[in-house]
């Protein structure tokens, strides 16, 4: 049993099949945590050695980002082998003795799920584009150029979509003239799940993961596999050169079915697994119905609306959140989900900057500022992921030459940026901001040279800061951020009333304090949390105040008046009892 389990189990309060309400997932990115044989890139030997730092800071379980067989041009978001590993990252022998050592610490594992496109180096896809009536032709979503326009010609793709990467949504295949699909790059073509034969086939490299003793799946874009099959073009918006296919693609008329069928194919009788959705632009409805357990779809996910309030004029204009933004958007969700459905809840993963630079103040705040987020996000309703370095209060990189970079997604958007006439210097300003590289640096253990991460050249430069933002550093250091993660994980453990106590938000007579408490029969908490880099005072209503009176301090990351009606200082954050 995992950790969480045997939790539940003593406190009796939750069935084997919802353990997860109380764990707390870590997003490993394997390709920056730890590299083991000096040639600059992580790899799974690298994760068994650091084992250790995830059991000290009190993890149930650990989320694998792709270590499939993969030509990298999404850096393994590109699949060409669901079966194999990647020999930068290993071999099933190694996978097999990390998955048994992950297991020995009652912790579970987790892969990420990439099904709705593969790498165009996958056998599928090598077979599909070979001729026009191949076997798996319609595996894959191909379709003739535009009536009255040549195949390659300007305009001829078959809808006018554009990809999350920048361009046309079509690539022509020169062999068969025809167009492939590709929601992302183009190396990326989209799986046809209107074919039954592609659905069976997934299903089947799912249990054999499953049956390998994996304990679920992270689902990238999984709201995606469902496309309307009249393929419509999208709207175009002033100054944009393609249009936006987003509303014919996500959330299909099929979705619901493939999930329940999925859940019936894949997970049924299989004990206490877990299943989240990456799903983009879900609604509040949408997501209800995602993880309704009486639906039987997933069990969470992944909703991007607050990590979607700070683009501007577009990801890469981003704005600064007016106070109270956050808080919000948190709300609502706590709101919507309340009754059925689950949250997870988040600030970062491997395709979000960094949290403390993006929602913090990573200057003179660091620390409160990166405590103060963690606790109001571990303290809500829902399932917290700690992507890594994020216990350690990782910042962005400083970033400033283009040559600096390694994702497909930044390099397109400066490409396409400054061959339309943008100036490189602003352009580099928004990848300062929201490049998904920040999230990419290695992880920093020490203060050596290249953080501890490895002996070799980094395959992306390492944050110069680790020599003061490190795992060694803070170990055992009262206030840390590390310390702070491990006692906000040690709280969801031991107080049901985390898991699955009610969420009220508190008025607290200031935009930039958020407020809110927790109850659960006879058990409540309330945290109170200053998100500015000024002091700020808390007024909260009378019938709040005189409840709260007296109240237990049980923690807190600052040094000021125990008081739950004191002046906060900036980027205090304290938890009350009662």
């Amino acid at each position: 049993m995992s950790r969480s389990e045997i939790l539940l189990a003593e406190d009796g309060t939750a069935t084997q099949t919802d353990w997860w309400k109380r764990a707390v997932v870590y997003q490993v990115y394997p390709r920056s945590f730890q590299d083991s044989d000096g040639d600059g890139i992580g790899d799974l030997r690298g994760i068994l050695q650091r084992l250790d730092h995830l059991e000290r800071l009190g993890i149930d379980v650990i989320w694998l980002s792709p270590i499939y067989r993969s030509p990298h041009a999404d850096n393994g978001y590109d699949i060409s082998d669901y079966q194999d590993i990647d020999p930068l990252f290993g071999t099933l022998a190694d996978f097999d003795e990390l998955l048994a050592a992950v297991h020995a610490r009652g912790m579970k594992l987790v892969m990420d799920l990439v099904v709705n496109h593969t790498s165009d180096e996958h056998p599928w896809f090598v077979e599909s584009r070979s001729s026009l009536d191949n076997p798996k032709r319609d595996w894959y979503w191909w379709r003739a150029a535009r009536p009255g326009h040549a195949p390659g010609a300007p305009g001829a793709e078959p809808t006018n979509w554009e990809s999350f990467f920048s361009g046309p949504t079509w690539t022509l295949d020169e062999r068969t003239g025809q167009y492939y699909l590709h929601l992302f790059a183009s190396k990326q073509p989209d799986l046809n799940w209107e074919n039954p034969e592609v659905r069976a086939a997934v299903y089947e490299m799912m249990r054999w993961w499953l049956d390998r003793g994996v304990d679920g799946f992270r689902m990238d874009v999984i709201n995606l596999i469902s496309k309307d099959p009249e393929l419509p073009d999208g709207l175009v918006g002033d100054g944009r050169a393609y249009g936006d296919g987003f509303p014919h693609y996500s959330a299909g008329p099929r979705l619901h079915e493939y999930l329940q069928e999925m859940r019936r194919e894949v997970f049924d009788g299989r004990g206490a697994l877990l299943t989240v959705g990456e799903t983009p632009g879900v609604t509040k409805a949408e997501a209800a119905l995602f993880s309704d357990p009486e639906r039987r779809e997933l069990d969470m996910v992944f909703q991007f609306e607050h990590v979607s309030l700070d683009h501007g004029e577009g990801k890469f204009r981003p704005r600064r959140l007016a106070p109270g933004e956050l808080a919000a958007s948190f709300t609502e969700w706590q709101t919507a989900l309340a009754d059925a459905g689950w949250n997870s809840l988040y600030l970062s993963n491997h395709d979000q900057p960094r949290p403390v630079s993006r929602f913090g103040d990573a200057g003179r705040w660091w620390r409160e500022s990166a405590t103060a987020l963690a606790t109001v996000l571990h303290l809500q309703r829902g399932t917290p992921y700690v992507y890594q370095g994020e216990e350690l209060g990782m910042t962005n990189a400083p970033f400033r030459q283009i040559s600096d970079y390694r994702d497909v997604e930044t390099l397109n958007h400066y490409a396409e940026a400054v061959t339309r006439g943008d100036d490189p210097a602003s352009v580099i300003d928004g990848l300062l901001a929201m490049s998904r590289d920040h999230a990419r640096t290695p992880v920093q253990w020490d203060a050596t040279e290249n953080a501890g991460f490895s002996r070799g050249e980094p395959w992306i430069r390492v944050n110069p800061n680790h020599v003061v933002v490190n795992a060694a550093q803070q170990y055992d250091a009262p206030g840390s951020v590390f310390e702070h993660y491990r006692a906000l994980i040690e709280l969801r453990h031991r107080l049901p009333v985390i898991a699955e106590g009610d969420f009220t938000r508190v008025e607290a007579g200031d935009p930039a304090i958020f407020a809110f408490e927790r109850v659960l029969g006879d058990d409540a908490l309330l945290v109170i949390a200053n998100l500015s880099s000024d002091p700020r005072s808390v007024e909260l209503p009378p019938e709040s105040g005189e409840r709260w009176s007296g109240a237990e301090l049980l923690l807190g990351n600052g040094v000021s008046d125990r008081s739950v009606t004191a002046t906060l200082a900036p980027w205090e954050a304290k938890v009350y009892t009662r």
